[in-house]
């Protein structure tokens, strides 16, 4: 086959990494890319956001599969420009990534699926965002309704955080994603993530992992899009799984399939744990980053098996095989990120990386030099790399992924010292 994966950040050089290693692979693009991305498979330079440009690009390149990584052609509607195309797809429409283009929908989808959520109310002025603000009271969690970059979440400790956060929202500071505001119940708990691959009509569970959102260790600081994870994750024990199945996400899946707009493609199921019961935080139309990473080093040959059943509605007969293992990931991020950062930096040491089947380098934010600086690995993005890795147990994956990440020479980046502290203290 082949495939086109759409997206150029470190989820997507994992789903390159492990679809070329199953031989049904014969040829791989991947549009746009970065520089680790170029070095296993072929680069495009592709508005990945204009669904017929893409068409065109998989007419001319006898594409037969694509995968897309991001949410923002999802919400676009390129899959659906695909799809109508002719062409097999991975990845819903953009009726079904509503799901997380639209805070709003999610909870009046869990609203009528009956799905256990947090409550909530929803604001398109400022004023009466704050007088619910005022009579709820702190902690509460502010969301910006569209799509943000993972930054559209403001976890308010206190009243001052959640009304400036208000006045940041409707002031514009996420576009017109914050034209629309969410204002949550603030749970207690422990956050897991859970990944469901969907046909339309069947789920398959392909794995769990656990997030670090928050910049600096001990869980300080601003929220990110993730600083690291690890997979499997064992607060998400085989009961709640089940328990998430039946009242979350088949659910969910029923409601959509009523509404007329079947999902099909993963489901990232945010969930908030406590006392044995999960609840919804937020559903994603697409994988993780950085989960995704630990998944697919995992799954590795297989993942690519899984996603062309899920695009092709034949989830009923596929299964996902999980070795005893566990994988880590831990986020080389540029200094100053989630706020400002500079971009051009050198990252250097980085050919000295021994990679295998156990350990990898992703890469999210980077480039290849240009003039001088040819033949060079630069930073372009926030979170720039990562180094993950597997072991037989938590604590060995965590030891090669750390050995990796301080043989890498970028002065200019940072880490979290303590990804996987819940489980290994």
């Amino acid at each position: 086959m082949n495939i086109l994966i759409l997206g150029g950040g470190g989820r997507e050089h994992a789903l390159a990494w492990a679809t070329l290693q199953n031989p049904k692979c014969d040829k791989l693009i991947v549009a746009p890319g970065n520089a680790g991305i170029a070095k296993i498979a072929e680069c495009a330079d592709l508005n990945i956001l204009d669904g017929g440009v893409v068409a065109q690009f998989c007419e001319e390149n006898a594409i037969d599969f694509i995968i897309v990584g991001p949410e923002a052609p999802l919400a676009a509607g390129v899959a659906d420009d695909l799809r109508n195309a002719g062409f097999l797809v991975f990845g819903p429409s953009k009726e079904a990534a509503r799901l997380e283009a639209s805070k709003g929908f999610t909870k009046e989808i869990c609203d009528a699926a009956g799905a256990p959520t947090a409550g909530y109310a929803r604001f398109t002025e400022a004023g009466p965002a704050k007088d619910y603000i005022r009579a709820e009271g702190a902690p509460i969690v502010v969301k910006a309704d569209g799509l943000a970059a993972g930054k559209g979440v403001i976890v308010a400790m206190d009243e001052e955080t959640a009304l400036a956060a208000i006045d940041d929202m409707f002031g514009g500071e996420f576009g017109s994603a914050g034209a629309e505001v969410v204002i949550e119940e603030f749970m207690e708990g422990e956050e897991a993530s859970f990944f469901v691959l969907c046909d339309g009509v069947n789920a398959l569970p392909v794995g769990t992992a656990q997030d670090h959102k928050r910049a600096f260790d001990g869980d300080e600081g601003p929220n990110t899009g993730g600083m690291g994870a690890y997979s499997p994750a064992p607060v998400l024990s085989d009961e709640i799984q089940a328990q998430v199945m039946d009242q979350i996400v088949y659910p969910t899946l029923r409601e959509m399939e009523k509404r007329g707009t079947p999902y099909a493609g993963v489901l990232y199921v945010g969930l908030m744990i406590k006392d044995g019961q999960a609840r919804l935080v937020e559903y994603n139309c697409r994988f993780g980053d950085p989960e995704c990473q630990v998944l697919m080093l995992r799954l590795g040959a297989q993942a690519l098996d899984l996603l062309i059943a899920a695009a092709e509605g034949t989830l009923d007969k596929a299964r996902a095989n999980w070795a005893d293992d566990h994988a880590m990931t831990v986020v080389l991020a540029a200094k100053g990120y989630p706020g400002a950062y500079d971009k051009g930096t050198v990252i250097r040491g980085l050919d000295a990386l021994e990679e295998s089947s156990s350990q990898v380098c992703f890469h999210a934010g980077t480039t290849q030099g240009q003039g001088e600086a040819k033949g060079q690995v630069l930073a372009t993005g926030g979170r720039v790399l990562n180094v993950t890795a597997r072991g037989a147990t938590l604590q060995e994956a965590r030891d090669r992924a750390y050995a990796m990440a301080q043989a890498i020479d970028w002065p200019e980046g940072f880490y979290r010292s303590d990804i996987g502290w819940r489980m290994l203290g």
